[in-house]
């Protein structure tokens, strides 16, 4: 009895067990690895090396490192060297990439080197020599920021956290109409400005200003940008009423800074002559050794020469009736002969012939005479043709008005990011 209650049991085990599923097995999912490119190149393919160039590495060096052999080397440069001369324009501190093999050598393959943010040099030399000039793709946004004067204009942008060059920008929109190194407390400013970035994040500088309103001693200053030759793309910046903001003249030969420490003075004491009585006919702008000198109008240069108590100096004829000198320079960077336009470095500050410390003298002559500069009434530069002025004021209406609706900041910060260019006029 025991034995028969044993077998069945067996064979009702048996019979249920094959009326089991068979579970298939899951198969494994494997990704495949991103595709990464970068300059034209599918990174994967390679053994990627990243690095910038450090002290006494040549461009020689760093290929040989990886595994090129210099006659190789010879010819890579002689070969390239019309579309860029990497022997000699390689700099410190500058990335590069190579690409080497994916095999027991690991040779390299192509070279990349990146002089600045947005150009990049290829170096191919897989199996024939090859190079050019790439540039990444550069996003234009337009930025929208204002700000209030507590101490500087630099140390204003400073706190508002964006590109420093828009200092400098605002400096050139209104060097004929504001003194920068006089501002004072409560002054304000708003800005229309390009920005441009790689990438989305990596800004690579400043465009164009495009408008802006500053508010200087309580007065109101609007700049607005506008092209007045299309065909030669010259551009000026005008005001509200069509007035251009540019003047003949800059105010002072040095970039962002019109201190004085002496004025033009027919009965001056000099302490460099004893405190002798001896006019001083130009008017001095110290600054530190080195700091750039700028011809303030467009000329032509007439003297370039080291001669006694000037030491270095240039002379400037702009035309029949101006003509602007520069003492004490350091170096000068300019000939006789050499047409110089507004803005343009001439030298450096130094300390050259009689002087007690690092300043350019600036001599200003009016029909062959010298004269103060801060006493004469410079002419503008040239006026908005007529027939231009309707569309100039129909151009401006819209940034006007955006300028208007820009809030001051509650706590010296208000910043606007984000506006694609195409929302804007250009």
């Amino acid at each position: 009895m025991k034995n028969y209650f044993y077998l069945s049991f067996l064979i009702l085990f048996f019979s249920c067990k094959k009326e089991e599923k068979k579970v298939d097995p899951v198969p494994a999912i494997i990704e495949k690895p991103a595709i990464i490119t970068e300059f034209g190149y599918i990174l994967n393919d390679y053994i990627v090396i990243k690095d910038t160039v450090k002290k006494n590495e040549t461009f020689g060096y760093l290929l040989d490192k990886n595994h090129v052999e210099g006659t190789l080397i010879n010819k890579i440069v002689t070969e390239t060297k019309n579309t860029f001369n990497i022997a000699s324009q390689l700099r410190v501190g500058k990335p590069y990439t190579i690409l080497t093999k994916k095999d027991s050598t690991e040779k390299a393959q192509v070279f990349i080197y990146q002089p600045n943010k947005v150009e990049y040099v290829v170096l191919d030399f897989k199996d024939s020599i090859h190079s050019h000039i790439g540039r990444k793709k550069v996003k234009t946004i337009v930025k929208k920021v204002s700000g209030e004067i507590t101490s500087s204009l630099s140390n204003a942008i400073d706190k508002l956290g964006i590109n420093y060059s828009v200092t400098y920008a605002l400096s050139d929109v209104y060097a004929w109409t504001i003194d920068f190194y006089h501002l004072q407390k409560g002054d304000k400013f708003k800005v229309i400005y390009e920005e441009r970035f790689i990438n989305d994040t990596i800004s690579v500088g400043i465009g164009n200003i495009k408008a802006s309103y500053f508010e200087h001693s309580k007065k109101p200053f609007y700049a607005f940008r506008y092209v007045v030759d299309s065909t030669k793309n010259i551009s000026e910046y005008y005001d509200e009423a069509s007035n251009n903001l540019r003047r003949t003249f800059l105010k002072a030969p040095l970039k962002f800074s019109s201190r004085v420490s002496s004025r033009y003075n027919l009965r001056r004491r000099i302490k460099h002559y004893n405190y002798r009585i001896k006019a001083h006919r130009g008017t001095d702008f110290p600054s530190p050794i080195g700091t750039p000198i700028i011809s303030t109008a467009n000329g032509t240069v007439v003297k370039s020469e080291y001669r006694g108590g000037n030491g270095n100096y240039v002379k400037i004829k702009h035309n029949g009736t101006y003509s602007t000198q520069y003492l004490h320079m350091k170096k000068r960077k300019v000939k006789v002969g050499d047409f110089v336009k507004q803005g343009d470095v001439i030298g450096w500050i130094g300390m050259t012939g009689s002087t007690g410390g690092p300043h350019v003298c600036y001599r200003f002559w009016k029909n062959g005479q010298q004269v103060d500069p801060f006493r004469q009434k410079l002419p503008a530069a040239d006026p908005m043709k007529e027939e231009i002025k309707p569309l100039y004021f129909e151009y401006i209406q819209s940034f006007k008005q955006e300028l208007d609706r820009i809030p001051y900041p509650k706590k010296e910060i208000n910043i606007e990011t984000g506006t694609n260019i195409d929302s804007f006029p250009s």
